[in-house]
């Protein structure tokens, strides 16, 4: 999954800078293909590939978590 993220990417950013760089009649377009291939597929398989065996509630901030941490810093506010 890495390496398929990693592609993508490469893509995308040859997809802008050979937008940049070249004067074509579509450099537009390249740009614009470059920008949402990073928004709508990059981005999104990132998110995924580094969130999948996590648990979002072990990163909100509810009492019993300020809770633990305030345990763990040792502060006296509870």
């Amino acid at each position: 999954m890495k390496y398929i993220i990693w592609f993508f990417f490469i893509i995308t950013l040859i997809s802008v800078i050979c937008g940049f760089a070249f004067d074509l009649a579509y450099s537009k377009k390249l740009i614009g293909y470059g920008v949402l291939g990073f928004f709508f597929i990059v981005i999104p398989l990132f998110s995924w590939y580094r969130w999948k065996d996590k648990n979002p509630k072990d990163y909100m901030l509810n009492k019993e978590n300020l809770d633990k941490m305030r345990k763990r810093e040792g502060d006296k506010r509870r």
